[in-house]
């Protein structure tokens, strides 16, 4: 069956559908097309960003320099203790989301993992950032990684069936551009707030180890309002469910690898969202060290922070109208396109430093926002041609894959910074006088690296848009 069969198959009127899976249960259309774009279920799912942006951001910007500079963890042994963790969870992740699906297909709900993730998270980030003082650098470097796993675990429990939850709010693709417009502009205040306010806390209360131990217990009292908030609101207002699991918890777990081989869009989309990820999570591991070894200020964080994440809170309408009036994949495009040439533009900052950058920074952030809520928008497109091509509805399975790939390319963002920071001769232990190659390393980091994979990422999205013609006409 091509694509587009499978598209027409999807919308026709005997297709099996939310309204049928809703019947099913005896439960009433408590959202239906429209009611997911109502304000409280809007502010509540959106609301879950307050913790999945927390925790995507704040660890990518200072857990590289937390091990490196207030441990002395050196930057090759910190890039082994970052990546670790992530790598155990990737292979974790789908295996959350067939639990996930066997739970949506008894209950309707995915509300019990979400809320044990929501509990444990805020507890476990804590611990992440509280190594004990008196410990060796090898010990406390093991404490920071082993807290880093279980917290990450924590995430992925309420992650995983949170990023499933759109397709099974709303059968209307153009009702989950405005559900996910809603939940990036969240995320991005959330990244704001923690990425820019997270930094400054620590100052504030002194840096060093208990500096990060206040910073991290006020981001997790954050995180908790908002995934709490989100599992019983919008994790209860779903009006479809997975369909009846094949096989066992091994035969699920395989569910999206499956789901990745059968639906095409599914898998070009995954592609150039996780290069895109890992050029975000290369600039944002590298913010610390450009503050601190380029414009020499530790604390000028906070600015580039403002500058890249401010953007967003103002412009999501417009890249939510864009696509709109004239596709998702033009969007997306757009966004990209932009993105790369604002980092590009950051190059020159090896040869003159200053306030400047906070410009091409700023016009990043501004395309940060469309490449994030956009991809998000066609994730629940995919879960739904995906049943019209494999049979069954899996979008918690779907929603591992794409949670553990974004996991690992977000987790190769501090990995990529810290090799090239070895391999620029860089010092740890807070040392003020680097030597030229570990400045280069830094600011290319900054700006290079990230347009690199955009621009790879911008040759694919053409092919995205064949692959999937609906995503380039207006919604």
């Amino acid at each position: 069956m091509t694509t587009t069969g499978a598209h027409d198959a999807a919308d026709a009127p005997g297709a099996p559908g939310a309204h049928d899976a809703a019947d099913a249960r005896g439960a009433p259309d408590r959202t239906g097309r429209d009611g997911a774009t109502t304000a409280p279920v809007l502010a509540s799912y959106a609301a879950g960003s307050l913790g999945t942006g927390a925790f995507g951001t704040l660890p990518g910007l200072v857990l590289a320099y937390y091990l490196t500079d207030s441990i002395g963890v050196a930057a090759a042994v910190a890039t082994v203790l970052v990546l670790v963790p992530k790598v155990m969870d990737v292979l974790a992740y789908p295996l959350i989301g067939a639990i996930s699906d066997r739970a949506s297909h008894r209950t309707g709900y995915r509300t019990g993992l979400m809320l044990s993730g929501a509990l444990a998270l805020p507890v476990l980030f804590v611990a992440t950032f509280a190594a004990p003082t008196g410990w060796s650098t090898a010990a406390a470097g093991v404490w920071v990684m082993g807290f880093f796993l279980l917290a990450s675990l924590a995430y992925s429990c309420f992650q995983v069936p949170y990023l499933a939850l759109p397709a099974e709010l709303t059968e209307d693709s153009a009702a989950r551009v405005t559900v996910l417009a809603w939940r990036v502009a969240v995320l991005a205040a959330a990244i704001l707030l923690t990425g820019g306010g997270g930094p400054a806390l620590r100052d504030a209360a002194g840096g060093g180890a208990t500096g990060y131990v206040v910073m991290a217990a006020g981001v997790a009292a954050l995180m908790l309002v908002g995934m709490v908030w989100s599992t019983f609101v919008a994790g209860r207002r779903t009006i479809m469910r997975a369909d009846a699991p094949a096989g066992g918890l091994a035969h699920q777990y395989r569910d999206g690898l499956d789901a990745l081989r059968t639906t095409r869009p599914f898998r070009l989309l995954m592609a150039v969202f996780c290069l895109q990820a890992v050029a975000t999570a290369v600039m944002l591991a590298g913010g610390q060290y450009v503050a601190t070894y380029v414009l020499g200020d530790e604390t000028a964080l906070t600015g580039l922070f403002l500058a890249l994440v401010g953007p967003a809170l103002l412009v999501m309408p417009l890249w939510s109208r864009l696509a709109h009036a004239h596709g998702k994949v033009p969007a997306l495009a757009a966004a990209t396109a932009l993105f790369t040439v604002a980092t590009l533009l950051l190059i020159p900052a090896g040869f003159a430093p200053g306030a400047w950058v906070h410009v091409p920074v700023a016009l990043a952030g501004v395309a940060y926002a469309g490449m994030q809520a956009l991809p998000m928008s066609m994730l629940p497109d995919c879960t739904d041609l995906d049943r019209t091509l494999g049979g069954r509805r899996r979008s918690g399975a779907m929603s591992g894959l794409w949670t553990a790939s974004e996991t690992g390319a977000m987790a190769l963002g501090p990995v990529v910074v810290l090799a090239l920071l070895a391999v620029g001769g860089f010092r740890s232990g807070g040392v003020a006088d680097q030597p030229g190659s570990a400045h280069w390393a830094i600011v290319l980091a900054f700006s290079l690296v990230p347009a690199v994979l955009a621009g790879a990422s911008l040759l694919m999205i053409r092919t995205l848009g064949r692959s999937y013609p609906r995503w380039t006409e207006r919604t």
